[in-house]
């Protein structure tokens, strides 16, 4: 155990002799950690973010911001273009998809731009920005704003080209005027000439995408309800009559345009498809509508605008 003198002073003033103090081991322990301890470093604070890392941050963030309101601002165009197939009041539908699209790029705009710190704000005066933040910021922009006006140019034009069948406000009468259409592109071809190839083509194609919606209503929707009803013969017959109606497409689109059996073939396809049609609107379709009850060809109709919507 380590020990101390103490000198005391006598009473005629002479030093007696050192009297040996104790210390306890427990403070000559922590005087020798205290002496032998180096001094801890002092915590060195955060080095400050450089601004391509703050920039980097808030790309990050309107990248996500961006992403997660392009996804709302579609479903919201998607939703207000549904109005168009689930009700016959197309006009106030399509200015709901109008108000709808207009507010995307604003909506778009507000989430690539992540609210400021007071701090940031204050900063962000004194220096410009930098420019890979205005590239990335501005592309993921550019990027969701033109996704959403896309999807909502191609919701519009599909409101638009299913607009008719939907105003017709009956399966049936849809489907008639649907008819009419595709007799009428029929007819401008067949009096296109040898020397209007472009126009042939373009005509074609037209028909083309009208008889492609108009089959893939009645195969997926008004045959299979036919059957359901009762009429499974007449269905098989319509939906084997329209498999061929594919094969003059498909030869039509393979001639030449300019060729004399162009005509023919336009011919032959327009007396076929119009037998087809008479014995749907004449014979087959009457019947079961008359056959359903007001909910059930209300449920139909509705079927037969979602099911054209698809590939108007």
């Amino acid at each position: 155990m380590a020990t101390a003198t103490d000198t005391p002073i006598k009473a005629n003033g002479t030093k007696a002799p050192a009297r040996a103090r104790k210390v306890s081991a427990k403070s000559a322990t922590t005087a020798a950690a205290t002496k032998a301890a180096p001094k801890r470093a002092a915590r060195k604070p955060a080095a400050p973010k450089t601004t391509l890392e703050k920039v980097s941050a808030r790309v990050t963030a309107a990248e996500k911001g961006v992403a997660h309101a392009a996804s709302e601002t579609a479903q919201s165009i998607k939703s207000a273009a549904g109005q168009a197939i689930e009700t016959s009041h197309v006009r106030d539908a399509a200015k709901s998809v109008a108000a709808t699209v207009r507010a995307a790029p604003a909506r778009l705009r507000k989430a690539a731009t992540p609210a400021k710190k007071p701090a940031e704000r204050k900063a962000a005066t004194r220096r410009k920005p930098a420019s890979k933040a205005k590239v990335g910021t501005g592309t993921v922009l550019g990027v969701a704003a033109g996704l959403a006006v896309g999807i909502a140019a191609n919701l519009g034009r599909k409101a638009a080209v299913q607009a008719p069948s939907v105003m017709a406000g009956d399966w049936f009468e849809a489907l008639k005027g649907e008819h009419k259409a595709a007799l009428a592109l029929l007819d401008k071809l067949a009096k296109s000439t040898p020397e209007q190839p472009a126009k042939r083509t373009l005509l074609l194609t037209q028909l083309k995408h009208a008889l492609g919606k108009h089959a893939f209503t009645e195969e997926n929707v008004i045959y299979p309800a036919l059957r359901e009803w009762g009429d499974k013969a007449d269905a098989d017959a319509l939906n084997h009559e329209q498999g061929y109606h594919k094969q003059y497409l498909y030869e039509l689109d393979t001639m030449d345009k300019a060729s004399a059996e162009f005509a023919q073939k336009v011919a032959d396809f327009r007396a076929d498809l119009n037998a087809h049609i008479r014995e749907e609107e004449d014979k087959i379709f009457p019947k079961i509508h008359a056959g359903l009850d007001e909910a059930k060809n209300k449920a139909l109709t509705a079927a037969a605008n979602r099911e054209g919507f698809k590939l108007a």
